[in-house]
């Protein structure tokens, strides 16, 4: 089914809110695409109407199968091009998330499928999340640092759209996407958690840690 690129747009916020809100609040689609309450919930009305996604006013909205796997493919489209900004044009990482939106859209499918592989078949994103396969039903979620074990190691991934302020302060600690890491401590009760990087410690407060997710454990 074709889609427009703000109902893409739409099931693609719906499909990230869905992996920890059931079902996804009409509010939180507002907040994560910028854009009034009215507008999200006439486009919630669109997509249920197209059996992309079931709405019930004042209680949320959820995905149907076929709405799932539009959300899935429009999330691996916008991975690819983040990876050709950075890779092909030299755009950093943090910039890639905004500006692939600005295009990605309008690429004919063959065109995305020549620059995947031109890219010579990418795995993962510039911010380290995993780029879905074609027709792939669901992508898998990583966790976050807090979810790691003291010894555990693994490769940093860091979403899009963190604040710029987040991202300055964690470039500043050497803390960027496909850096590794390692646990080294896990303060309790909501605790710092402390990481090895090459040859130093970092230590990283709870609710920053929680924004840092992880690739697990690293494959060489």
């Amino acid at each position: 089914m074709e889609v427009s690129p703000t109902e893409r747009e739409t099931l693609k916020a719906i499909y990230r809110l869905g992996q920890s809100e059931h079902p996804v609040k009409a509010g939180s689609v507002a907040e994560a695409l910028g854009v009034s309450p009215a507008t999200v919930t006439a486009r919630l009305r669109r997509l249920h109407h197209q059996g992309l996604a079931r709405h019930v006013p004042y209680h949320g909205v959820e995905l149907t199968d076929e709405g799932r796997s539009l959300a899935v493919s429009a999330i691996r489209r916008h991975r690819i091009v983040e990876r050709f900004l950075s890779d092909m044009l030299a755009y950093p990482w943090d910039r890639a998330d905004a500006l692939a939106v600005t295009f990605e859209h309008a690429l004919p499918a063959d065109v995305l499928g020549r620059i995947f592989v031109a890219l010579d078949r990418p795995t993962a994103c510039p911010h380290g999340f995993p780029i879905p396969e074609e027709e792939a039903a669901d992508i898998p979620r990583l966790p976050t640092l807090v979810d790691l074990e003291p010894g555990a190691e693994a490769e940093v991934a860091v979403p899009g759209d963190t604040h710029p302020e987040v991202v300055a302060f964690l470039e500043g600690m050497g803390v960027r996407p496909g850096a590794r890491i390692r646990v080294r401590e896990k303060h309790p009760f909501d605790g710092p958690v402390v990481i090895s990087l090459g040859r130093k410690d970092r230590t990283i407060g709870n609710n920053l840690a929680r924004q840092i997710y992880v690739v697990s454990p690293v494959k060489r």
